[in-house]
């Protein structure tokens, strides 16, 4: 594959791009986690629309990278930007930071689906106790004890 220096340069900054983006990825992901951990569960929603914002940027940048490569009738590989990247050592340092970044990022969000998941299924569990005692509701005794309702019939039923 012919390396063109414009094409180095520009692959280069969108390299460069990606890995500021990546970071702030991360951070928001860490900030994420912290409010799952928190229970601060209201303040999910800014966080889900940033990181909406920030993912679409981030999948701007490699479409951007696979159009480039694509002109040159090549596919996107570790090796292919390698190859590019041969006399940027700047670069290939950045893109070694991208792909740990990235498989950072793919770890964190994992982990914060699965505190989502936990919360839900606790929520889930909590209403399902709730839904049970209203069904079987509890009366009182002259006592002030509680005691569960003693028939299932309702008023006025015969």
């Amino acid at each position: 594959m012919p390396v063109d220096p414009a094409l180095t340069q520009r692959l280069a900054r969108l390299i460069l791009d990606e890995q500021a983006g990546l970071k702030a990825f991360i951070s928001l992901l860490r900030h994420e986690e912290a409010l799952l951990v928190e229970g601060q569960i209201d303040a999910l929603t800014g966080v889900a629309e940033e990181k909406t914002t920030l993912y679409r940027s981030l999948q701007r940048l490699s479409d951007e990278r696979t159009v480039m490569f694509a002109r040159l009738g090549a596919k996107v590989s570790n090796d292919n930007i390698r190859i590019v990247l041969a006399n940027s050592p700047e670069a290939l340092a950045a893109w070694d930071d991208v792909v740990a970044l990235a498989a950072d990022a793919k770890e964190r969000n994992r982990l914060n689906g699965q505190l989502i998941t936990e919360r839900l299924q606790n929520n889930q569990q909590a209403l399902g106790t709730l839904l049970a005692a209203a069904e079987h509701p509890q009366t009182y005794g002259p006592d002030g004890q509680s005691r569960p309702s003693a028939s299932s019939r309702h008023l006025g039923s015969v």
